[in-house]
């Protein structure tokens, strides 16, 4: 008698590794009409593609994370420590290397790329980046101070930071006093934010708003750590003469048909 073999049980694919994360580039600003034609400002963004350089798993680097590569660049332009990395896991030079923190860090394969159709209009996501240097400043731009009266003999003083605050007690100025001083060149994150339109096939992402950094100017986007749900596009709400237009057609009393003519005609 032949020995009955048991069935062989079909292994489930894998999950294919996906995160809502990339890196992109601030193209610049400019203006698009939604369904209802009303206008929406929006920040162009080049995102991706990001290919993986490296997978950082808990046993050798204490934490799980990917390595991800943006921003072409020519072979002189990178110094030969990071031409050796690119090099070895056969990606094409960039300008920047950054880390996303994910715990399914292991199912991503080094040479894969992170690209914009992981997202979709109606997503949001928090956007990271570095803002606008502003040079030295006073008081009132960098910390949003009031100013000083401009009459009762103030001639210089409608500017000024005013009191430091200190006296004969404790006889010094405390550290983190709000002085002028340099503004600008500061990672600035702006949350929740809407993703208006994504152009998988052009790598762009259009979102709502304004987003820090200059043009060119590295951006993270990941997806939002605030719980919400997806904006439902509605029509807009009647206005009060069109509100008053339907209460009177509706109230108005039908129009009695016209009696016919001799000819058989109304």
């Amino acid at each position: 008698m032949s020995e009955a073999t048991a069935p062989a049980i079909a292994e489930k694919p894998a999950a294919a590794a996906s995160i809502k994360a990339i890196l992109a580039q601030k193209i610049g600003m400019t203006r698009i009409y939604d369904a209802h034609g009303k206008v929406v400002s929006v920040t162009v963004l080049q995102a991706g593609p990001c290919p993986v350089t490296q997978v950082l798993t808990p046993q050798k680097h204490g934490y799980n994370a990917i390595q991800v590569a943006f921003g072409a660049v020519r072979e002189k332009a990178v110094n030969k420590p990071y031409a050796g990395i690119f090099k070895k896991v056969n990606v094409p030079p960039a300008k920047w290397l950054r880390e996303f923190r994910t715990d399914n860090a292991v199912s991503f394969q080094i040479g894969e790329s992170l690209k914009v159709d992981a997202f979709a209009a109606g997503d949001y996501v928090d956007v990271y980046g570095v803002a606008k240097g502003k040079g030295f400043t006073g008081a009132m731009k960098r910390h949003n101070f009031h100013g000083g009266p401009s009459t009762h003999g103030q001639s210089d003083r409608a500017r000024a930071p005013g009191s430091s605050g200190s006296n004969t007690y404790p006889g010094h100025v405390f550290k983190g006093k709000k002085f002028p001083g340099h503004m600008g060149v500061e990672r600035v994150t702006v949350q929740h934010m809407e993703v208006v339109q994504v152009m998988p096939d052009k790598d762009l992402m259009l979102v709502k708003g304004s987003v820090p950094g200059t043009l060119q100017g590295l951006i993270t986007v990941r997806e939002t750590v605030k719980r919400t749900k997806k904006r439902v596009l509605r029509a807009p709400a009647a206005g009060k003469k069109e509100k008053a237009k339907k209460e009177a057609a509706a109230k108005a009393p039908a129009a009695k048909p016209a009696a016919p003519t001799k000819g058989g005609k109304a």
